[in-house]
């Protein structure tokens, strides 16, 4: 910016001056695109020779669109501020009732104060709902202002005073709201869980995305396209997600898109940025980015003031006050801010001469102001090329006086005195008498009341309700088993990998007539890592721009490619976005009516681990689909290390209810789980979702031992059955994923070496066999006169004999869920602690899960049980060659 002399030197300069005038000549005459368009033709011209311009990417601290740039307001303003002040009043009365009847329960009065404004203009004028075909605007909708949907439903007549009344009470009789979005509590109204912070920004980023990607794949085929809206609050920008891939966004060119950022200045405790100006820095940063930013500071009562002849030292006042000094204004007396606003320069206390105190206070904030917040909406949708953010001054706690509004407190307040509802009501004009206010009753007018009348009719205009969840009936004919039957039979002599055998059922399931273009393979770029380079060529990589280079790699058979309506959707390195978009899929029979089936495949390390929020968010929302972890286990990728080394996805994964999750060692196993997940999820309709871990060694494909298919998807099967029948001692050995080689090696040691006889399982899912044990368990403890039930794990193994090993490539606490129900116990081998880089051989040893330790731990255990003498098993870990004085993983 200019500094005061150069600001004089420029005004004392006629040339200067002359180009002023022109310019403001143009703006005039021919309007803000022209004059936009000038000064962008002469920046140009600066950059052709070698200057560079000024990058502005901050405006100043006024509304975006100027007063005369205004839309005519669609609706009728007196009838709609009665409706949305009838919505505030149920917004709080639901929450200050539900503390009162039962104390601390919680919810939130104070977010959807502050944006009740830019909501119900949305809802009475921008927001589409469900039509026949699905294509609703899909909205994000705040998760702390869910007491507004819940309000402004029950105005509707969609939801009952009783479940008002049981707010956050769910475990009562009669039916109660879940505290914030949750799909999974409330399937037929919540869309989208977005309480958990920042992760409505980012899935919405990519909800816009994946509309595109439908529409250019012909999935979807209707006339208008949906529109995606994402509210934010100010202080949720401060999770990485929130602007994380804003960038993104640009790229694609999403003017589907558009962000509504609730500043209210204020965060849970304190002011967001209080030594400065929130709303400034957004700017800067969606600007920078490449976004259409709409500012919404003040209401239509500063218009006067911004038209004055102050109007230069108006807006120079309105940005020296920083944010912290704006909220405090909020809790001060006109007085207060005539003296500490208006009274820094005499113009300007001289400009409010003729308004009262009183009148101050009332002066709005841009985002309380529906006419300001139409022409916000308006501007962003008839925006192209780019996505839009509407960044809106509110208060928090807007409405509620003394009782929280813009104080600090204001995220915390959950209850309010008799005084403090009374001013309420007599500010918003609720009908509600004397003697019942401190009942805090709900207030809903007659159905025939012209309020009523507007409400609905303005939502049947705009195709149906918001929030509303429909799910398809359609039911898609899947491939049953015959149709994998080359993964059903050994491999002979050749060897590949786990990862290798999903490729291949993946491109295969590609080629099917019936599902292949529902199939949404996502990947994190890392194609190649995994070998899937051949659905580059085979179906392309979407791009919205297709490809408008030519690749490297073009002489290649496998070359990269980038197409219009390609159907992977690689993410690059981004497994938030890349996870982002499996949700978009997985959710796609909800949001558009349409399956889509999305293959999602990534580091097993960076799933849980690095999003895990989103996992667990993928679960609420009723995700189906197929989550792949590559390059699984902590001892099968070679030389990477720890960061790399994967043992502990399963442990992460168990906690998520909905999430059905298996280690599969061998090929036919994984056509088996996906065969049962594709049948119990686009046919059956069941709401859960896979996880499959693979790896990358290539060893020996077995054939699918007849009748194993049960025990496959139950999550345990016997895979082979020992030939000697005279051994003196009898072992089960448990094996899962690569380390089921381990064991089939120990099974050779044991039985040729210490006279045993060794039966191998395979167990593909501890997770399953623990989830169905625990629901046996249960029935029985609550019906004890009844006969007993017998859970899977149990029913297979009554019958046999003698001691049960576990080994896997995870940690002991996956084999571990079971122990209880193995007879005599289980023994687990596993791989707990930091991964080290070294080859498969050594890590197996120093993680003690190799053939050699199987055998030495299957000894021990004998020797506990009296079958044998110790000395026996100290012979046996010198014969091979163990180290009993090496580290333990876990303590190093």
């Amino acid at each position: 910016m200019l500094d005061s002399n150069e600001k004089t030197a420029m005004e004392n300069d006629p040339e200067i001056q002359r180009c002023i005038e022109q310019l403001e000549y143009v703006l005039k005459y021919r309007g803000p695109k022209s004059a936009q368009k000038l000064v962008e033709t002469l920046q140009e011209k600066l950059k052709e020779e070698g200057i560079t311009p000024p990058n502005v990417v901050s405006t100043p601290y006024i509304n975006t669109i100027r007063t005369e740039d205004q839309p005519d307001y669609p609706g009728d303003e007196n009838i709609e501020r009665k409706i949305r002040s009838m919505v505030r009043w149920n917004a709080m009365a639901m929450v200050v009732k539900a503390n009162r009847d039962s104390d601390g329960i919680g919810g939130h009065i104070s977010t959807y104060a502050s944006l009740a404004t830019l909501m119900e203009v949305g809802m009475n004028h921008i927001f589409y709902g469900n039509n026949e075909n699905f294509e609703a605007d899909q909205v994000f909708f705040q998760g702390h202002a869910s007491p507004g949907n819940y309000a402004r439903s029950y105005l509707e007549g969609r939801l009952s005073e009783k479940q008002l009344h049981n707010f956050r009470q769910e475990l009562r009789k009669e039916a109660g709201l879940s505290s914030y979005p949750h799909p999974y509590l409330m399937p037929d109204y919540w869309q989208f869980p977005t309480v958990s912070m920042g992760l409505g920004p980012i899935m919405s980023i990519y909800q816009a995305r994946f509309n595109r990607y439908l529409r250019s794949r012909n999935i979807i085929k209707t006339e208008r396209e949906s529109r995606v809206y994402c509210f934010i609050g100010d202080g949720e920008a401060g999770e990485p997600e929130t602007f994380g891939c804003i960038n993104m966004a640009v790229r694609e060119k999403l003017d589907n898109l558009t962000f509504i950022v609730n500043c209210n200045l204020q965060r849970l405790d304190g002011p967001v940025n209080g030594n400065g100006k929130i709303i400034q820095e957004f700017e800067g940063i969606f600007k920078g980015a490449g976004w259409n930013v709409i500012k919404v500071i003040w209401g239509s009562d500063w218009d006067e003031l911004l038209n004055s002849n102050h109007r230069d030292l108006l807006i120079k006042r309105m940005e020296e006050v920083i944010d912290g000094e704006y909220q405090k204004y909020v809790v001060s007396p006109g007085s207060y801010i005539r003296k500490h606003f208006f009274g820094k320069y005499p113009e300007l206390l001289e400009l409010v001469n003729n308004k009262t105190d009183d009148q101050l206070t009332k002066l709005l904030r841009g985002g309380h102001d529906p006419k300001k917040v139409y022409a916000a909406y308006k501007a962003a949708q008839e925006h192209k090329g780019s996505p839009s953010v509407i960044l809106a001054k509110t208060v928090k706690g807007y409405g509620l006086g003394e009782a929280g509004e813009g104080k600090n407190i204001s995220h915390q307040q959950k209850k309010m005195n008799e005084k403090e509802l009374r001013l309420f009501r007599e500010r918003f004009g609720i009908p509600i008498s004397d003697e019942d206010i401190v009942e805090t009753p709900f207030f809903r007018p007659e159905t025939n009341s012209p309020e009523m009348k507007y409400l609905l009719e303005k939502r049947k205009e705009l195709g149906g309700f918001l929030p509303e969840r429909k799910e398809t009936t359609e039911k898609l004919s899947v491939p049953d088993l015959t149709y994998f039957k080359e993964f059903l039979t050994s491999s002979g002599d050749n060897e590949m990998s786990t990862t290798m055998a999903f490729v291949r059922i993946l491109m295969k399931l590609l080629r099917d007539k019936s599902i292949g273009e529902k199939i949404v393979p996502i990947i994190p770029d890392e194609a190649r890592t995994f070998g899937m380079e051949p659905l580059f060529r085979q179906i392309g990589i979407y791009n919205p721009n297709g490809q408008n280079y030519e690749p490297v790699d073009r002489e290649s058979l496998l070359y990269y490619k980038e197409s219009k309506n390609g159907q992977v959707l690689e993410e690059g390195i981004n497994e938030a976005g890349a996870m982002s978009s499996f949700i978009c899929s997985a959710t796609s029979y909800s949001t558009h009516g349409v399956h889509t089936i999305p293959f999602y495949i990534y580091y097993s390390m960076f799933g849980f681990q690095r999003v895990g929020d989103l996992m667990w968010l993928a679960g609420d929302m009723r995700s189906k689909g197929f989550l792949i972890g590559g390059t699984a286990g902590r001892t099968t990728l070679n030389g990477e290390g720890l960061q790399h080394q994967d043992g502990h996805s399963h442990l992460l994964a168990n906690s998520i209810p909905n999430l059905l999750t298996y280690d599969p060692s061998f090929r036919y196993e994984i056509a088996v789980i996906v065969e049962d997940g594709l049948k119990r999820m686009y046919t059956e309709g069941e709401h859960i979702f896979y996880y499959l871990t693979v790896g990358n060694e290539n060893y020996h494909m077995p054939e699918m031992p007849k009748g194993s298919e049960e025990g496959i998807r139950k999550g345990l099967y016997k895979y082979e059955s020992s030939s000697k029948k005279k051994a003196k001692h009898k072992i089960q050995l448990i094996g899962s994923g690569s380390i089921i080689w381990s064991v089939i090696k120990a099974k050779k040691i044991l039985e040729s070496d210490y006279n045993c006889a060794v039966d191998i399982w395979s167990a593909t899912s501890y997770k399953q066999l623990r989830t169905e044990a625990l629901a046996a368990e249960r029935w029985n403890r609550l019906h004890p006169t009844e006969k007993k039930r017998s859970s899977y794990v149990e029913t297979i193994l009554a019958k046999e004999k003698g001691l049960f090993l576990a080994a896997s490539d995870n940690v002991k606490l996956i084999p571990d869920q079971i122990s209880q129900w193995v007879p005599g116990g289980l023994v687990t081998l596993g791989t707990d602690g930091f991964g080290r880089s070294a080859s498969r051989e050594d890590l197996r040893r120093y993680f003690e899960v190799d053939a050699e330790m199987i055998v030495t731990a299957t000894l021990h255990e004998l020797s506990q049980r009296g079958e044998i003498k110790p000395k026996k098993v100290e012979e046996a870990i010198k014969a091979l060659k163990i180290n009993p004085e090496k580290v333990y993983p876990i303590m190093k």
